[in-house]
């Protein structure tokens, strides 16, 4: 019998507010888990807008603390009643002055495992995200869950090999990408980066991206959100790029250990000889 796991992302339109924005991504965890899935994941602070399209301090109101606010402890209810594992993305107060761009993670049976901190930060038009946020300092955790070894990376953080490394040496099966990506900037890596990461890493990826224009600028969030698996090969569609869509894939995870039996990366590593690419 194959290892399946049957997994969902959801890519979703700015609805125009917190609440009913996490409503609506609640409809989309019970449409996933009557279809199967034992594990969800969603967009980069996915209950508030891509806001770092500007620069204005009226936006730390969107903060909350982990876990301790309102929005992971209510995905804590819905994790517990559903079964299912969470990835929710937040903007994240820890306390007065410090900020972050996290991700909860929440076990199956409504436990909160951990979080991910965003450790690259860009900052350009459309993105200033170095107002916003503190670099992550929590390393790269993967996470004990109901469907396996699972961990985060978030949108900008891609661009780096080393977190995607970090990440495999951990045991990760599964990795969550959340972002908020527009047209333009670098929209032809999407395909590219994620799937490379999958191969020369040896997991699954699942790659979410947001969808539309929203009120703070002109970024138009592509969506085409999926999964890749560990030969970088897209598990079924790729999902829409300008409408809000569920996505749920069935991902073999016996397919781990045949590529890295075949493909032998990590046993071909050489640590060693990589320490001129840690100096300053």
């Amino acid at each position: 019998m194959p290892n399946l796991v049957r997994a969902a992302l959801v890519q979703a339109k700015w609805t125009g507010d917190t609440s009913s924005m996490v409503d609506a991504h609640e409809a989309h965890a019970r449409a996933a888990a009557s279809a199967g899935a034992k594990i969800i994941g969603f967009q980069e602070v996915f209950n508030a807008p891509y806001f770092c399209q500007v620069q204005e301090a009226e936006h730390y109101r969107w903060a909350e603390p982990v876990p301790d606010g309102p929005t992971v402890q209510r995905m804590c209810s819905l994790a517990k009643e559903l079964g299912m594992v969470l990835v929710v993305p937040i903007y994240e107060i820890e306390g007065s002055g410090f900020y972050y761009n996290t991700a909860a993670v929440i076990d199956a049976d409504g436990r909160y495992l951990g979080k991910y901190r965003k450790h690259h930060l860009p900052q350009l038009p459309g993105f200033w995200e170095k107002f916003y946020f503190r670099p992550g300092n929590l390393g790269w955790p993967v996470f004990d869950t109901a469907v396996g070894r699972v961990g985060v990376y978030i949108c900008y953080d891609r661009h780096f090999p080393e977190g995607w490394r970090a990440l495999g040496l951990a045991g990760a099966q599964l990795v969550y990408n959340p972002s908020a990506t527009s047209r333009g900037l670098s929209s032809y890596l999407w395909k590219l980066e994620q799937p490379a990461a999958a191969v020369a890493n040896e997991y699954f990826i699942a790659a979410i991206n947001r969808v539309g224009v929203e009120e703070y600028g002109d970024n138009d969030f592509y969506g085409t959100s999926y999964f890749v698996d560990p030969r970088g090969q897209f598990v079924g569609e790729v999902a829409s790029g300008d409408a809000e869509e569920l996505v749920v894939r069935d991902l073999d995870f016996d397919l781990i250990d045949q590529v890295r039996q075949q493909w032998a990366f990590y046993r071909d590593r050489r640590p060693d000889a990589y320490q001129s690419l840690v100096q300053p």
